[in-house]
């Protein structure tokens, strides 16, 4: 039955809510509204969205029919149950106009309420309102302009759902000319967006182009709102979207803070609640199995591979190849050609010039090579033959052809890798010694005076005098900048080291000679110190402690206030028990300490001149001790043995540290004077440096010498050390520490020098370097002293 009152008061409703909704928003015109048909809404963008329902003004027939299917759906949300069955539409009656027109002013008047039709059945029983609501239209409002929509929360309509594909990936549609489907299963057609041109003019002429977006569902510009484009500008800069959102709102307790105890259900949870699905494990290890073997590749990858085969172009073939491409196995990877026999000369030619014939000297030559196994210049000897049809056959021929069929068979050929490095690379990159100065570069002084080997020197804290010890038994006092002997001191036995206290308040030498260690004031320089050392030690202090045994049966001290010694400036001498290799002085002045090889247990002994006593600061031997040093800056003493160096805290009297050498002996040992870093001399050619704070090995093992190193040394002040050996050799090196533990020390050989004699395999026994200038000092076994600058 048809129905034109109704359609015609729904349509002037329609009309009236897209007027009023024109002059709100401002986005669809009313010519739009007019000229488009029922696929209007399907047309409008996101935000222009249409509060009431549009439909076909163009179209003037009244009698147009209605949708009994939205009268049965409006009953049923009304919750009217009889009217879920059909309803014949003979059966309907309707009211009169008048009634019409009231339920339809009340529709204009509240947007809220539904146009509602009032349905009895004939025989006046059942009488109810229908609902004329509009139809669930996607991306389409049924809320006034005056209340907002989303008041409930509910958002889900604020998305266009007119694409039923659902939330797959949109490039999936990028081969067809459709982009998805609609509610009533049409295509949606991707719309035509022109080329850059076309976009360049709309940016120029739509004033509105800034604030339009492309839905990707639908492919559609969409002209964003005031309140888009302000939510945008916010989430941008990091602010919460909604303007009325009240940051520092009171907080309101969800949940109680007190724990309660209380099961949830009766009883507990099946164990299968708690194990993950098999079946979709498997998948999964199937899947992961498949990506590890390059069997399934994901998209990312596909992508990649496509777009390196469009940039590698089209491949060609050469259908025929030349001789001098390798011909290619493709059952076998890299395959190696087999190398050609090489080309016959002239020699093997049927008739070959008069020179390459042999004569009768060449002949008994080739005959008497015939048998050795060496490489031969001919296997044959060459004959001449009138034409090609006299040449006879080859009888070698047969067994030549297995032998080279039995090489390519018998001998593999493989690729090997080839290294092209360069002797230059393996040698590290170091600094120019020029740029390094300054050092030692010539021999500019010899001190000549003694008769037998010279095996230590010292120089004095100020750099004026120097003294050394020779085999001779004499102790010589020379002026540094003229190489003059101002002063000599003879003794009975052999002079084997000295050493000059470091303190420059004090004129003191200490003198091993034999198994006596002489305190000498050698009455050279300044007065002043000359008599306030033969002051503070004219007479031994008071013994406040009595000596042990052990160390009294070990040294003895004795004062000297006259005699022969005592007119050399011998004012003390210490007796020990055993031949004394070397003494050393505290850098304080007030220490020295005596080396005795042959000591044991008692083979080093520490002396205390302000309080005239001495010590043993080892109970127990850990082997031949070779050398001992004070630490410069710390209270360590380091004491090494043959293969071993150990440093000792005096203060704690425990070992702090055991360096290991792997040298088979040690010869000297010294410390750099920001006691960090250490120097060993061996006897097996070697000069270790040792970084304390780095490891217990060596940091760096120099083999600068051919023959056994005597004697190491660091300069106080420049980035300098010294190694002298038996080759006859001084060796001056750059060794720079930096104040940054993170950077390794730079060691830079710099200078070599030979300058002394040998005497029975003995060259260059000590070397020490001036206080304050880059000089050095060497002595050696031909008597002489060297002073390089």
């Amino acid at each position: 039955m048809v129905m034109p009152e109704l359609s015609k008061k729904r349509k002037q409703s329609s009309l009236e809510k897209s007027q009023l909704g024109d002059e709100k928003k401002k986005v669809v015109s009313l010519k739009d509204v007019v000229g488009e048909s029922d696929d209007l809404i399907s047309s409008l963008p996101e935000d222009g969205v249409v509060d009431s329902d549009v439909s076909d003004d163009s179209s003037e027939d009244e009698d147009e029919p209605v949708d009994e299917d939205e009268f049965n759906e409006d009953s049923e949300s009304e919750g009217d149950e009889d009217l879920n069955s059909e309803i014949d539409s003979d059966e309907l009656e309707w009211e009169s106009e008048n009634e019409e027109e009231e339920s339809s002013q009340e529709s204009d008047g509240d947007p809220e309420k539904e146009d509602a039709v009032e349905i009895k059945s004939k025989n006046g029983i059942e009488k109810s309102k229908i609902g004329l609501r509009k139809e669930g239209v996607p991306g389409t409002s049924t809320q006034p302009p005056g209340e907002d929509e989303y008041a409930e929360g509910d958002t889900s309509d604020e998305e266009d759902i007119r694409n039923t594909v659902g939330n797959i990936p949109i490039n999936w549609y990028d081969e067809f000319d459709h982009i998805g489907y609609d509610w009533d299963g049409r295509k949606i057609l991707k719309p035509e967006h022109g080329d850059q041109l076309d976009e360049f003019l709309k940016k120029i002429e739509d004033p509105d182009f800034w604030r339009k977006v492309r839905n990707v569902q639908t492919g559609q510009d969409v002209v964003l709102s005031d309140k888009d484009i302000n939510q945008i500008k916010r989430l941008e800069s990091h602010k919460i979207p909604d303007e009325a959102f009240d940051d520092y709102a009171p907080w309101i307790e969800w949940f109680s803070s007190e724990v309660l105890e209380m099961p949830l259900r009766k009883f507990p949870e099946h164990k299968k609640s708690f194990l993950p699905s098999k079946d979709e494990m498997k998948k999964v290890s199937k899947y992961v199995h498949a990506l590890k073997m390059g069997w399934m590749k994901t998209r990312k990858a596909m992508k990649a591979k496509e777009k390196k085969e469009k940039q590698k172009g089209p491949q060609f073939y050469l259908l025929w190849k030349t001789d001098d491409v390798a011909d290619e196995m493709r059952r076998i990877e890299n395959h190696i050609p087999a190398p050609k026999r090489p080309l016959p000369n002239h020699s093997e030619s049927y008739n070959p010039p008069e020179e390459y014939l042999f004569n009768e000297q060449e002949m008994r030559k080739w005959n008497r090579e015939r048998k050795s196994l060496g490489n031969k210049k001919l296997h044959f000897v060459p004959q001449k033959f009138n034409s090609l049809r006299q040449v006879p056959a080859y009888k070698r021929f047969i067994r030549e052809r297995f032998m080279r069929c039995l090489d390519l068979y018998m001998c593999p050929r493989a690729i090997k890798m080839k290294l092209t490095i360069e002797p230059e690379e393996l040698v590290p990159q170091l600094p120019s010694p020029a740029d390094l100065q300054p050092f030692p570069t010539t021999a500019s002084i010899y001190y000549k005076g003694h008769t037998d080997m010279v095996r230590s020197i010292s120089v004095d804290p100020t750099g004026q005098f120097m003294a050394s010890a020779a085999d001779d038994g004499t102790v010589k006092f020379w002026e540094i900048s003229t190489g003059r002997c101002l002063r000599t001191a003879t003794f009975s036995g052999t002079a084997r080291c000295v050493a000059w206290n470091p303190s420059s308040q004090m004129s003191l030498v200490a003198v091993a000679v034999d198994r006596k260690v002489y305190l000498v004031n050698p009455r050279i320089g300044c007065q002043d110190h000359i008599d306030q050392t033969d002051e503070l030690l004219d007479k031994r202090p008071y013994q406040d402690k009595v000596t042990p045994p052990r160390v009294e049966a070990a040294v003895q001290w004795e004062y000297l206030s006259e005699g022969e010694l005592h007119e050399q400036g011998v004012l003390i001498v210490l007796n020990h028990f055993k031949e004394v290799k070397q003494v050393q002085w505290h850098w304080k002045g007030d220490y020295v300490f005596s080396l005795m090889p042959d000591g044991e247990n008692r083979s080093i002994l520490i002396h205390q001149l302000s309080r005239g006593r001495s010590q043993t600061p080892f109970n127990r031997a850990r082997g031949l001790v070779q050398a001992a040093c004070f630490h410069p800056t710390k209270p360590y003493f380091l004491v090494a043995t043959q293969r071993n160096v150990r440093i000792y805290d005096l203060v704690k009297q425990e070992m702090v540290k055991k360096l290991i050498t792997s040298s088979k002996w040690i010869s000297d040992i010294t410390v750099h004077p920001g006691g960090d870093n250490l120097l060993i001399g061996t006897y097996d050619r070697k000069v270790l440096w040792f970084d304390l704070e780095l490891s217990t090995k060596p940091y760096k093992t120099l083999s600068l010498h051919s023959q056994a190193v005597r004697s190491v040394a660091y300069h106080k002040r420049y980035p300098l050390f010294a190694s002298v050996s038996d080759d006859m050799s001084l060796i001056i090196s750059h060794g720079m520490v930096y104040n940054d533990l993170l950077q390794n020390a730079l060691i830079v050989p710099l200078k070599r020098f030979s300058c002394h004699d040998k005497v029975n395999d003995f060259s260059l026994l000590n070397v020490t370097f001036h206080p304050q200038q880059p000089w050095v000092f060497t002595s050696g076994a031909d008597g002489n002293i060297v002073l390089y600058t």
